[in-house]
């Protein structure tokens, strides 16, 4: 079954152009939204989505009413043909049903892998960079020295880990992860005798 998909990008546009494309290529039901190819969230998209069984061809007027990242599309494309749905584009001339259009969908297939890959590259290099330069990633940690010298004073003065970490305004994991181990034993030896 060949099922039609129709976008357009604001309530004002029409719908109607597309719509008769998809007739015209023998599209049996067609699912429509009126929204931006960025949002995630289209319930038209969706329903032609779970209405597409193995066999059936999704077909839109032009592969940009999929989605605007290549990315985007690429994985879209790849949920299709695993699921064994083709994927056809009128304008674009592209029909993953045909040889010529299973091998550009395994060229558009490759340069999303490569996009990620590089993706990756690039932030481990940063990352490296980064760590070589003394910055580490993740949020600052909220134990100061002054934190730290307090809790101290607290654990030496008797207090459990439970008593001090409120007290200085650190969770308990923060106490323990900034405190030695020796320092770490007295407070686990307290806290078991209280």
């Amino acid at each position: 079954m060949l099922i039609g998909y129709a976008r357009v990008s604001t309530p004002e546009q029409d719908l109607t152009p597309q719509l008769e494309a998809l007739r015209s290529a023998g599209c049996e039901r067609t699912f429509s939204d009126k929204a931006s190819g960025a949002k995630a969230d289209r319930a038209g998209l969706a329903d032609a989505l779970s209405h597409a069984r193995t066999g059936d061809i999704l077909v839109v007027w032009k592969l940009d009413r999929l989605g605007r990242t290549m990315k985007g599309l690429i994985d879209l494309a790849s949920d299709l043909a695993a699921r064994g749905i083709g994927l056809k584009s009128i304008t674009d001339g592209i029909d993953t049903a045909g040889t010529a259009g299973k091998l550009v969908f395994h060229i558009m297939a490759a340069m999303a892998e490569m996009e990620r890959d590089l993706v990756r590259e690039r932030t481990t290099a940063a990352l490296i960079v980064a760590r070589r330069e003394g910055r580490v990633g993740g949020r600052k940690t909220v134990m100061t020295p002054k934190r730290l010298e307090a809790a101290r004073k607290l654990l030496s003065s008797g207090m459990t880990a439970r008593e001090i970490a409120p007290t200085i305004g650190v969770s308990i994991a923060t106490l323990y992860r900034h405190l030695p181990a020796p320092e770490q034993e007295a407070i686990s030896a307290e806290e078991n005798v209280a």
